[in-house]
Formats: structure tokens, C-alpha cells, sequence
């Protein structure tokens, strides 16, 4: 049967519709005479590194590098070009001039300058930006080319080198923070440039606080989908080291943020068209 563009449309919002909540559960536990939180979603605790309990996402190659996606379309918003001008539309998290640096064409975290906010502020949007580890790997697990892209400054798509470097699987690249794994890993060797391409839906809430419509992403990874319009379950935020926080309440917009998590990680080519709703 051959179905038309809106039969097909109609058919994946009554999939997305149907998808099965998940079930969240939470603990406390006592650890080293102190109490700790412990999350888990559909029995799996967050940040689980038992691969029988959560396996690692598969190993696929990378797609190849499309310049021309790079390249912003009419109407978006330029974030980054990799000129001073444009490093202007960033900011600390305080409103003053960033620390990060300008390499390369590139902009690349400073140790300690801590996490960057554009000044402009999105709601619902397309997302396009690049990344790139260092090209000399050190540590590992979390601690191996960390960085971050937040969404209204709150919802983190895990920016890591995940190359040959096996961590938690809700906290490898492209991973939404502590709530889902990435579908592959995508990831390419350390050094070289990366892209994220993300949808999201900002969540909404009612006078009283309470979510009513949560979060969406679709993200794409090196010409893979690694989020295929993923609700989001609640926040990304770390809360504990097998916890992760919920929703909160907070204004209809909110900046793009990268995060300072004291690797030199660089960005470049970012854009961002808002989805009007």
C-alpha cells in the first residue's frame, strides 16, 4: 500500500503517541555513612556500566563529512562563524565576556572559564554544531574530551570522546545525559570534527510547575540518527552518580550552553533556526 505524505505523518504522530512511558523508579542508599539516590529507568539504574544490564550502543563507521550542511540556511541564526565577531554572541554564565578561546577558527574551552551561554535565547529549534576532541587523547571514560550542548540551557546532548573509550552508556556521546542512550556510536577518532544535527521541542508546563508536554529530540551524529523523536523523561542534570533530576519549571526560552568540564574541546559552525509553534 502506498501512502501518501500526510497518511505517513499521521501515522508516525500515532506511534509517537502509543510509545511506552517509561517506568521510573527511585531508591536511597546508604554509602559511606551517607544516603545517595538511586534512579532507574525501566529497571536500569542510571549510569549502569554492567554491559549485561545496559550494553553499549553499537560501533558503526561515521558518515562522510557533508560541507554543505555546515553551511547555514536562509533565515537561520549564526552562532559561531569562527570569527571574534561571533564569538561575541557567547557569554560566561554571568553575562561577562568568555574565556574560551579562538584556534583555528574554532572555539575551544578553557580550563576553569567555566560552561558558555549564547546571549540570544530559543525555545523550540533546529541545532547544528561541531565539535571536535583533542587530537592527543588523555584520560578515560568520563574524563577523555568531556564537553556538553545544552538546550535552553538545561537539556545536555553528551558531548564526549567516545572513540574506542567505553563509559556509562547514558553518558557516552550523544547521549541525552543520564536519561538515554545514543541507538549507535557514531563517533569519530579523536581530533577530527564531529556534527550533532538536533530537533527539539521544548517542554511545557502549567501554572503550577507540572509538565504537560515533555521534551523531543531527534539527533543526528556523523549522518546517523542517534534520537529518533525521543521524549525526554525528565532533566539531564547530575544527581548523583546514578541519578539524574527531573523537570523543573522554567521560562519559555533559554540560551544554548557548552560546557567547561576542563578538556579543551572545540566548536564551529553553529546554527540554529527557531520552530514556530
Amino acid at each position: 500500500m502506498k501512502l501518501t505524505r500526510l497518511s505517513a505523518l499521521a501515522l508516525s504522530l500515532c506511534a509517537a503517541a502509543s510509545a511506552k512511558e517509561p517506568v521510573i523508579t527511585k531508591e536511597t542508599r546508604e554509602e559511606n555513612g551517607q544516603k545517595a539516590e538511586y534512579m532507574f529507568i525501566d529497571g536500569i539504574k542510571v549510569h549502569e556500566e554492567d554491559p549485561a544490564k545496559q550494553p553499549q550502543p553499537e560501533v558503526v563507521a561515521p558518515k562522510p563529512y557533508d560541507a554543505a550542511a555546515a553551511k547555514a540556511p536562509e533565515g537561520a541564526t549564526v552562532l559561531f562563524d569562527g570569527t571574534e565577531t561571533t564569538i561575541g554572541n557567547w557569554s560566561s554564565m554571568n553575562g561577562e565576556p568568555t574565556k574560551w578561546k579562538l584556534v583555528d577558527g574554532a572555539m575551544e574551552s578553557v580550563r576553569g572559564a567555566g560552561y558558555i551561554r549564547t546571549k540570544q535565547e530559543f525555545g523550540s529549534c533546529r541545532l547544528h554544531i561541531e565539535f571536535a576532541s583533542p587530537a592527543k587523547p588523555e584520560g578515560s571514560g568520563q574524563g577523555r574530551g568531556n564537553s556538553g550542548v545544552f538546550l535552553m540551557g538545561q537539556y545536555e546532548v553528551q558531548v564526549l570522546d567516545s572513540y574506542e573509550n567505553k563509559t556509562y552508556p547514558d553518558g557516552q556521546c550523544g547521549a541525552l545525559y543520564g536519561r538515554n542512550k545514543p541507538l549507535v556510536n557514531a563517533s569519530r577518532p579523536p581530533g577530527e570534527w564531529q556534527t550533532y544535527d538536533i530537533t527539539f521541542t521544548r517542554p511545557l508546563f502549567d501554572e503550577a510547575g507540572k509538565v504537560t508536554r515533555k521534551a523531543r529530540f531527534t539527533v543526528i551524529h556523523n549522518g546517523h540518527v542517534i534520537h529518533d523523536d525521543v521524549e525526554l523523561s525528565g532533566g539531564t542534570g547530575w544527581n548523583g552518580p546514578h541519578a539524574a533530576t527531573e523537570y523543573a519549571k522554567h521560562a519559555d526560552k533559554g540560551p544554548i550552553s557548552l560546557q567547561d568540564h576542563g578538556n579543551p574541546v572545540r566548536f564551529r559552525n553553529i546554527w540554529i533556526q527557531e520552530i514556530k509553534e
